[in-house]
């Protein structure tokens, strides 16, 4: 006869299955991550043969890293060009988004549903088929080859969902809280500022962490846009250093690359995933 612990519990079959198939998947996913860095780990002529073993059989070598740094002009001016694109998209991407989604969520104007369904339905546009509106327009702006206009674009290309998302995550707070701070003195921009941000914050990281991880691995608007050797993003650089000199592909250095593009996005993720986890299910989900 089960008691109610072992009930509670399960048997013991189930509780190592259960891990069994959580280590299973939680292998394959981080299989690719640890195959990356070990290889570029390997040393230039290693790195060129077949990717058995995956690890440093030689010893661990940093010329991939060294090779990295030297094609073109050097790792740190596409890095920088990254992080400022990445930076500004994450940073207007959360202001409009908030001051929209708090407006959508809040306010009462005309033609509010009908505004809200357009800026919604553009996610439905692909992206590929308005490059060429895009390109016209940021010359004709002047911000044709320039950091600024493609972070114009990024951050178009993010407020659809973001201010979607904050929508739903102030929808879920409770008008009642808001109702107690007005009658406390509260005007719109300290009530939004003061007692609404705290409350939809895993929202807020949520959309931080869709711009950064879009605007820091987009390629195709970059490629695109951007003529200049010296205005290039790491996606664009590293598609250059693939493309190999002679027809030769330097996998070393397209593995060091891979790994530094990828440090960043694991570590905010791993930082901030209890609020992303938080946000997607507190925020897409009324």
């Amino acid at each position: 006869m089960k008691t109610a612990g072992a009930t509670e519990r399960g048997s013991p079959v189930s509780f190592l299955g259960t891990h069994a198939i959580g280590v299973f998947i939680a292998v394959v996913f981080a299989a690719p991550i640890v195959w990356t860095v070990l290889s570029s780990l390997k040393s230039p002529m290693e790195a060129r043969q077949p990717p058995l073993p995956p690890w440093p059989s030689s010893g661990l070598s940093l010329e991939n890293y060294a090779a990295l740094n030297g094609f073109g002009n050097g790792l740190a001016q596409p890095a920088l060009n990254s992080i400022y694109v990445t930076g500004m998209t994450v940073l207007l991407s959360v202001l409009i988004s908030v001051f929209a989604g708090y407006g959508f969520s809040r306010f009462r104007f005309p033609f509010k549903n009908l505004l809200f369904m357009m800026i919604l339905s553009t996610i439905m546009i692909p992206f590929q088929s308005i490059l060429t509106p895009i390109f016209l327009i940021l010359t004709k702006l002047g911000l044709h080859n320039t950091l600024t206009g493609l972070v114009g674009v990024y951050v178009t290309l993010q407020l659809p969902f973001s201010i979607f998302m904050m929508r739903n995550a102030f929808d879920a707070v409770p008008r009642e809280i808001e109702e107690a701070a007005r009658m406390d003195g509260a005007n719109d921009v300290s009530l939004l500022i003061r007692v609404m941000l705290p409350l939809v914050w895993p929202g807020i990281v949520t959309i931080a962490l869709f711009a950064f991880l879009g605007a820091w691995n987009e390629f195709l608007a970059a490629l695109v846009l951007m003529t200049d050797q010296s205005k290039f993003t790491l996606p664009v650089m590293m598609t250059a250093l693939q493309s190999g000199r002679f027809g030769a592909i330097d996998w070393g250095g397209v593995q060091a690359g891979v790994t530094v593009m990828m440090i960043p996005c694991l570590l905010l993720f791993l930082l901030l995933q209890r609020y992303y986890i938080r946000g997607l299910t507190a925020g897409a989900v009324k």
